[in-house]
C-alpha cells in the first residue's frame, strides 16, 4: 500500500514579513518624523493661543484708550512697567527687587506647604480608602473643613505660630491637602479586587502593598488631586502674602495698589498666571511619567 503523500509548505521571502511588534522593537523607526509634521504640530499648539492673545490685547487697547477709562491700556503698561518685564531679576535692595525674585520667594513657601500637604494627603487618603470606618468617621469632617476659605485660617495660624512665614506655609498646607486626600481615597477604593487577591497570595505586608499595589494603581487619582492642590496652594500664597507682608509676589501687588501703580499690578498678575500654568504642567508631566512607569511594571 503506497504511503500517503506529504504536503510541504514552501517558505518564501514573501511569507517572512515581520510583524508590527517586531518592527517596533527592532531598533528601526517605523516612520520618520518629517520637519513639516513638527512645524504643523507647533503651529496647531502655538498659533491659536497667539491669535487669541493678540485679539485680547487689541480689545483691551481700544476699551482702555478712551478719556473715561480707569485701567491702563497695554501700551501704558509696557511703557511704565518695562523694567519689571524686561529685567525680572534686578536687585537694588531689600524691597526693590525684580518680580522674578519675588516669585521664587513665594515658590519656596509653596514648596514647603504643598510638599507637606502632598505627603500627608497621600498617607491619610490611603488610610481612608482602605478602612471603611475611617472613611465614615473622617470623610464628613474633611468635607466640612475643605469648604473653609484659605484666608479664614490666617488669623488662627498667626496666633499659633506668631510669625508670618510659617503662618503662610500653614495656610498653603491646609488649603491644598483636601483634594489630595479625597482623590487618593477614591483611587484606593477603586483598586481592582484581583490586585488585592494577588497581594494576599504573595503575603505582602502593609508597606509592600502600599508601594507595589496601592500607589501604582491609584497614581492617576493621586496626581489629579496633586494638580488641583498645587493650583490652590499658588492661589493661597498670593492671598496670604497680601496680609502677612514680606517680599513675595502677593505683597508686591498689595504695595503696588497702595502706591496706585496699576501697570505694575497687571504685570504681576501676568507673572502669577504664567507660573501657575507652569506648575500645573509640571505636576501633570510628572503624573504621566509615574503612571506610565507603573503600568509598564
Amino acid at each position: 500500500m503506497p504511503a500517503p503523500a506529504r504536503t510541504e509548505k514552501i517558505v518564501t521571502a514573501a511569507t517572512l514579513k515581520p510583524s508590527a511588534s517586531v518592527l517596533a522593537f527592532s531598533g528601526r523607526p517605523s516612520a520618520k518624523v518629517k520637519p513639516k509634521q513638527v512645524a504643523a504640530t507647533i503651529a496647531r499648539n502655538v498659533v491659536p493661543p497667539l491669535v487669541v492673545m493678540i485679539i485680547i490685547l487689541a480689545v483691551w487697547q481700544i476699551l482702555c484708550s478712551g478719556a473715561g477709562a480707569t485701567l491702563p491700556p497695554p501700551t501704558q503698561v509696557w511703557q511704565e512697567s518695562y523694567d519689571l518685564i524686561a529685567y525680572p531679576f534686578f536687585n537694588y535692595g531689600s524691597q526693590d527687587i525684580g518680580l522674578g525674585w519675588r516669585v521664587l520667594i513665594s515658590l519656596q513657601r509653596v514648596a514647603y506647604g504643598f510638599g507637606l500637604a502632598a505627603v500627608a494627603g497621600i498617607l491619610i487618603g490611603a488610610v481612608i480608602g482602605q478602612s471603611v470606618w475611617a472613611m465614615r468617621g473622617l470623610d464628613p469632617i474633611f468635607q466640612i473643613l475643605r469648604t473653609v476659605p484659605p484666608l479664614a485660617w490666617l488669623p488662627l495660624s498667626l496666633a499659633a505660630f506668631q510669625d508670618s512665614n510659617p503662618s503662610a506655609i500653614f495656610v498653603i498646607f491646609i488649603t491644598s491637602i483636601w483634594p489630595v486626600i479625597i482623590n487618593t481615597a477614591v483611587g484606593v477604593r477603586n483598586i481592582p479586587q484581583d490586585y488585592r487577591n494577588v497581594a494576599k497570595v504573595l503575603c505582602l505586608n502593609q508597606l509592600e502593598f502600599f508601594f507595589k499595589i496601592m500607589l501604582p494603581s491609584a497614581a492617576p487619582y493621586i496626581f489629579t488631586g496633586l494638580r488641583i492642590g498645587v493650583g490652590l496652594s499658588w492661589l493661597a500664597i498670593v492671598a496670604a502674602e497680601m496680609l502677612t507682608g514680606g517680599v513675595g509676589i502677593g505683597f508686591f501687588i498689595w504695595d503696588a495698589w497702595n502706591s496706585s501703580r496699576l501697570p505694575d499690578i497687571i504685570v504681576a498678575l501676568a507673572y502669577i498666571g504664567v507660573v501657575g500654568f507652569i506648575l500645573d504642567k509640571l505636576v501633570a508631566a510628572l503624573g504621566t511619567i509615574v503612571t506610565r512607569g507603573a503600568s509598564a511594571s
